[in-house]
């Protein structure tokens, strides 16, 4: 039980010490306790107490409480990090009746209350010290550490389980959120659902359509940006919830590929989750965006003259999905335009006759801070359409050339050798639309021949455009 006293910050202690010394019964909670006894980090602290928000921030004069949910913030350092110590009063819940929270808390008196509205029982598990008898030496023998731990929450953790407190029926009704949640923690700890419990999630997964999009948002990206992202989209996507989420994406299940000499074999679903399966980045946006980067391809169904399935232009059906679906998620405006950018060009070839213009181009039109996020699209989608090798040879030319003309950074309109200033000079005109029209025309030009920029030369196609 040391090793569990060691793990937990001063500050930590100092507020739960707090607490005790003024005679108020307090508990570590939660998923702090959950991971402690699992042996993995701690991010979020919170603490469960018989004193009312009133009498904890009497205690912590930096504390604040500006909700009706028992709920103090407690601003700590921990580690040279900014964090928030969550105290909260013993409570129990009235009615949910839209799914999020409930109609009304009435303070709690024991622990036991406390827990028994929790979501999951492994999350359901309090940690106290015993009472320090004083025959101990208090700096070489911490105190005992004690349980509250009515629905056996020790054990689910042991067997890997995750199972919803008392009724799950009740739990999810609750709470919509909770039903994701449950595949998120799951994924997360390389847990198995409960059968009851996945049971009830499968029944209730409609239900998902009375929370946010933020909410949701946030538990998917989490599920996305886990090492288990794949195993977890299975589980969103078997209890239902993957088509209460993104109901696009099941549009291809089905959807066949195959066509003579290409590598494809599965259907356009299987493909987008086995290209997340093997995306090479740990970020959840890019992850997203190789999960959905296929997204269009229903859309754009099609066959040739000889009858075999085309997807002509499926990135740019697929752009358009994938900026609806951000907008419902409530993807910020920069994350929105980078799985934009991923999904509609994502198609770009790396044949390696293309000219060097052709791949200064490919640069400016995806964004400098999005090459190696292309990349890693372009890695899992080959690999998530059966190709045995993450990189053909052309695929690594085309890296080095784009590297290439990244360093030191890649040739853009202020590199040229005449501005805006001498287009009014040659030409005799004021400020105004007319000047960025021709430097944009004569960047074309020098794009496609670096030779050409020279101010010579460029003063010449200056008094030619103006004619």
């Amino acid at each position: 039980m040391e090793s569990i006293i060691n793990k937990i910050p001063k500050v930590v202690l100092s507020a739960y010490n707090t607490l005790k010394d003024k005679g108020y019964k307090v508990y570590l909670v939660g998923g702090g306790v959950r991971n402690l006894l699992m042996d993995i980090p701690v991010k979020d602290w919170d603490l469960s107490t018989n004193a009312t928000p009133d009498e904890i921030t009497t205690l912590f004069k930096d504390s604040y409480y500006n909700n009706l949910f028992g709920t103090v913030g407690l601003p700590v350092d921990i580690n040279g990090t900014k964090s928030v110590i969550e105290i909260t009063t013993f409570r129990s819940e009235g009615e949910y009746k839209d799914r999020r929270r409930p109609e009304s808390v009435e303070w709690g008196k024991t622990i036991e209350d406390d827990l028994s509205r929790r979501d999951f029982t492994i999350n359901a598990i309090a940690l106290r010290f015993a009472p320090f008898d004083g025959s101990q030496d208090k700096q070489d023998k911490p105190s005992e550490v004690e349980f509250a731990d009515p629905f056996n929450g020790r054990v689910d953790i042991k067997n890997k389980l995750i199972k919803a407190v008392g009724d799950p029926k009740k739990r999810f009704k609750e709470d919509a959120l909770r039903l994701m949640r449950a595949v998120r923690i799951a994924t997360q700890l390389s847990f198995t659902i409960d059968d009851a419990t996945w049971k009830e999630i499968q029944n209730d997964a409609k239900l998902i359509r009375d929370i946010s999009g933020e909410r949701i948002r946030d538990e998917l990206l989490k599920i996305l940006g886990s090492e288990n992202s794949y195993e977890g989209t299975i589980m969103l996507k078997d209890s239902g919830l993957l088509e209460e989420i993104i109901p696009e994406l099941l549009e291809g299940e089905g959807i066949s590929q195959a066509r003579p000499g290409r590598h494809h074999t599965e259907d356009v679903l299987t493909h987008n989750l086995l290209s997340l399966k093997h995306s090479p980045t740990k970020n959840s946006i890019v992850r997203l965006a190789a999960l959905l980067h296929d997204v269009g391809k229903p859309k754009a169904l099609g066959k040739d003259e000889e009858g075999l399935v085309t997807f002509y232009n499926h990135e740019v059906a697929g752009a358009k999905i994938v900026k609806e679906i951000a907008q419902r998620l409530r993807l910020s405006k920069k994350e929105t335009e980078r799985i934009v950018t991923l999904v509609r060009w994502h198609m770009f070839t790396v044949d390696e006759k293309i000219t060097d213009a052709a791949v200064r181009r490919f640069i400016r039109r995806i964004g400098v801070e999005n090459v190696t996020d292309m990349m890693d699209l372009r890695i899992g989608d080959r690999l998530g359409g059966g190709t045995q090798t993450a990189e053909s040879w052309r695929l690594k030319l085309f890296k080095k050339r784009v590297e290439k003309e990244l360093s030191p950074k890649p040739f853009s309109i202020e590199d040229m050798a005449i501005d805006g200033n001498d287009v009014m000079k040659e030409l005799g005109i004021k400020p105004g639309r007319r000047i960025g029209e021709i430097l944009q025309a004569l960047f074309e030009e020098v794009d496609e021949d670096l030779s050409k920029n020279t101010k010579e030369h460029l003063l010449q196609r200056i008094k030619d455009l103006g004619k």
